[in-house]
Parts: C-alpha cells; structure tokens; sequence
C-alpha cells in the first residue's frame, strides 16, 4: 500500500509523461515512459518483468489463467535439476517414453546420455525426450508432477498447476505474470540458459546414429543487430494454449527483461510480438544509473 501511495505522488509530481516505479524495497529503481505510444496488445495476454527490480512494467490480462503448453518444461527442467542428475549416465529409450504430439527425435532403443536428453527436451520441445527425462529422475510420473507442483508453491505460483510433465494436457495452467517469475527461476539456471540458447544440439547415440536437433525458438535465427539479445527462451503450443512464448532479453548496458507472450493466435507473431514489447520497455524507460541491489 505504501509503495502504491508513493507512486500515485511521484506521478502526479513527475506528470502525465513520466512515471516513477518503485520496487519492493521502496527504492526508486526506474523512471517511465518516456513516450506515451504504449504497443497495442489485443489478440493475447501479456507481461513483461524486469527481475533486478522485482517490477512488472507492462502486462495485459497477465492475472488469466490459461493452458501453457510447453512452457511447462521449464518446470520439468528445474525440477530435474533437482534430483542431482548424472549428465553424463547412459538413458536408453524405452516404449514408457513414447508420447503423442510434436516431432519425434529419439526412438525406441536409442541410447543417449542425460545431458542430451534435457537439451533435446529444451532446444526441440521434445515430447518423448522431456518424459524420457522423468523416467530417468528415478521417479515415478505422479511423484515428479507432484514435485513440480510443490516447487510452484515454493515460488509463490498461487495460479499455476501442473498435470503432466510435459505440456500436452490443457490441466496445466497459469498465468503470464506467474509465468514471468517461472522463467525468472528457470533462466537463473546456467544449465537451462545453455540449454534454450542452442539454435540446434548434435550428438551421436550409443549405437552410432547422429541427431541434429533444431530450436523450436525463431528469435535464435533472426537476432537484431542493435545490441540486444536473447538469453533464455522457451516456446509452447496447444490449440487451447495459442502460441505462447516467454523470452529472457538483454540490452547493450545489460539490463535484462522477462517478456511473456500466451494464447497469440499466429505462430511467428508470439517472437515477434515478445521481442517488440521488450524493445518498447527497453527504448522508453529510464533505468538510474546509481541503481543498485
């Protein structure tokens, strides 16, 4: 409440032009917007988050829930990590791993480490690779979607549930501002940020077959040169879900923005539209430069 009354003040006091936002902590982090030309955001929920000031700096119906699709596997990431995973330990695929939806990369009797298991789970929203990935936890299907709806709660999702570890079922729900603080968790991990970066993964399996595995993330290939970037991204799609994408940005001084983008009804729209939000952020408000944690 008392961060809320500060604002309406510093508002009034800055003017219609600008805008002060103030973090948890009651300090004055950032100053907003310069333009008064907001995007236009109509066809698909949204939020954008910038994680070292704890701050939502634009959102649309971000309080909806809705189905996330693959997102959901960044959850499954996060938890995997936590089973203390032997990257390097030999998986070999097995029917229990066989799942309808997306495009198959591994088959049955393939022999494959751990880590090319959760890259091709990440970098190829792999289906079949991410259950595969659960298989190998040492858990059972129930235990580890038990385990991810604990870690939600841990995270303070209050809105966001899982069913399954993969993203198939519409019971996985959130919302694009729960989303944004997943994405906050998950991309601290260097293991997933490695991971979501690869434009594509190539290995070879115990029996000698190559894979090239390819990102499912278009913002990879069509990078702008301007001194921003793409640090972490993680796309998902059911037709209950829409296209759905949430990317970590960074800009040339290094500040970084979390920008969500759920139920966008075209499929190239969802990179385009996250990465126009961030730049918006990034072109109209004042980070001060004597701002530190």
């Amino acid at each position: 409440m008392l961060i809320m009354i500060i604002n309406i003040i510093l508002g009034l006091v800055l003017g219609p032009k600008l805008e002060a936002v103030i973090n948890p902590e009651g300090v004055m982090a950032i100053t907003a917007p310069v333009s008064e030309v907001a995007p236009v955001i109509q066809d698909y929920r949204a939020a954008v988050f910038s994680p070292l000031d704890r701050t939502f700096l634009l959102e649309n119906e971000a309080d909806v829930k809705q189905p996330i699709a693959s997102i959901t596997k960044l959850m499954t990431a996060l938890v995997f990590i936590k089973t203390n995973p032997r990257w390097e330990e030999i998986y070999q695929i097995k029917s229990e791993d066989h799942v309808e939806g997306g495009r198959l990369n591994l088959f049955l009797g393939d022999s494959v480490t751990i880590r090319s298991l959760f890259y091709t789970s990440l970098v190829a929203s792999d289906n079949g690779a991410t259950l595969a990935l659960v298989h190998a936890s040492g858990l059972s299907e129930t235990e580890f979607v038990a385990r991810m709806n604990l870690m939600a709660q841990q995270l303070g999702l209050r809105q966001t549930k899982f069913i399954d570890p993969v993203g198939l079922s519409d019971g996985n729900i959130s919302t694009a501002r729960e989303v944004a603080r997943l994405a906050v968790a998950a991309f601290e991990r260097p293991e997933i940020r490695e991971a979501t970066l690869k434009k594509t993964h190539v290995f070879t399996t115990l029996e000698g077959r190559e894979k090239k595995i390819e990102s499912t993330d278009n913002l990879l290939f069509n990078s702008k040169d301007n001194g921003r970037k793409i640090l972490g991204g993680k796309t998902g799609y059911t037709p209950l879900a829409g296209y759905c994408f949430v990317g970590l940005f960074s800009d040339a001084s290094g500040r970084e923005l979390i920008s969500v983008v759920l139920n966008s009804q075209d499929k190239n729209e969802r990179f385009v539209d996250s990465r126009r939000l961030a730049d918006w952020i990034f072109d109209n408000y004042l980070w001060h430069k004597n701002y530190s944690f």
